[in-house]
């Protein structure tokens, strides 16, 4: 089950949109930690990498029901955390 939702997807290409970035310089990877045991309505969790493939840099976000990482990602990106090559 994919954890990235199509809006939140929407949502962080936009984001490269309109600081003019390429969508194909960032790579998500997404990593599902949810209890196999829980209930899957709510308890998908897990977390998402997100790659600046140019410069390499890496940020993790923690992603499932009500977070909002498209908007951590956003403050990383305009504080130029992907600028800087790791």
């Amino acid at each position: 089950m994919r954890l990235i939702e199509p809006d939140e997807q929407q949502d962080f290409l936009a984001t490269l949109q309109r600081h003019g970035l390429a969508a194909d310089d960032f790579e998500l990877l997404e990593t599902d930690t949810t209890d196999p045991k829980g209930d899957e309505n709510f308890g998908l969790q897990g977390y998402v990498t997100v790659t600046r493939l140019s410069t390499r840099a890496t940020r993790e976000y923690p992603i499932g029901y009500e977070t909002d990482w498209v908007q951590h990602f956003r403050k990383d990106l305009e504080t130029g955390i992907f600028d800087k090559s790791e």
